[in-house]
């Protein structure tokens, strides 16, 4: 863990793995809630949480090393579910990166339990980590120009869902008619960092 100095009043701290971001953004969630925390903005990425509105921030940055930061667990609040169609034009594509059949890649997909790691990109789109790793693929080659709304879509160790019609360069697996950005809900996004998600097939599989 590395903790660098932003301006006068924020922190950036950059940790080992995506793992430990999230543990660090859980725990930091939880001491704010707790009242030992003071910090105005709390903004995890893929292996950083940025701190902003710090009074302190050299004394945080030194006691943070000190801080036992326990690992995540399953917790018990609502799961998130979103029902999807698997019939993205390039589920053949990621069959084959898997070794499976195409039938076998919804089945594997929605038998995972996610976590959105971090949100960025377009409003709502969340990057959400739970496939083990071998699953992991690489974007296309040739991204596209538009991909529609709804799409769900696989990169990296990442599942994400576009909330909007937006060039992409994800493999693109399914579709869901769910909602990830509304200006007349609150909050907007549906899903938020350390919420967990679970995809629900539905139609013919």
């Amino acid at each position: 863990m590395r903790a660098l100095p932003v301006g006068d009043r924020a922190l950036l701290v950059e940790l080992g793995s995506g793992a430990e971001a999230q543990a660090l953004h859980a725990e930091l969630l939880r001491r704010r809630a707790a009242g030992s925390l003071s910090v105005r903005e709390i903004v995890p990425a893929a292996r950083t949480v940025l701190l902003d509105g710090l009074d302190d921030p050299s004394r945080l940055a030194a006691q943070l090393t000190a801080w036992d930061i326990p690992p995540l667990s399953a917790r018990t609040e609502d799961v998130i579910e979103l029902p999807v169609r698997y019939d993205g034009p390039d589920l053949a594509d990621v069959a084959e990166l898997w070794g499976v059949d195409e039938q076998d890649v919804g089945s594997i997909h929605s038998a995972a339990e996610f976590r959105v790691a971090f949100c960025g990109f377009a409003p709502g789109f969340g990057y959400l980590t739970g496939l083990p790793e071998r699953y992991d693929i690489p974007r296309r080659a040739t991204p596209r120009t538009a991909v529609p709304a709804g799409a769900v879509a696989l990169a990296g160790p990442y599942t994400g869902v576009y909330p909007r019609s937006s060039p992409g360069g994800w493999q693109l697996i399914g579709t869901t008619d769910a909602v990830l950005w509304d200006h007349a809900r609150v909050p907007a996004a549906l899903l938020a960092p350390g919420a967990r998600v679970r995809f629900v097939p539905e139609g013919p599989q």
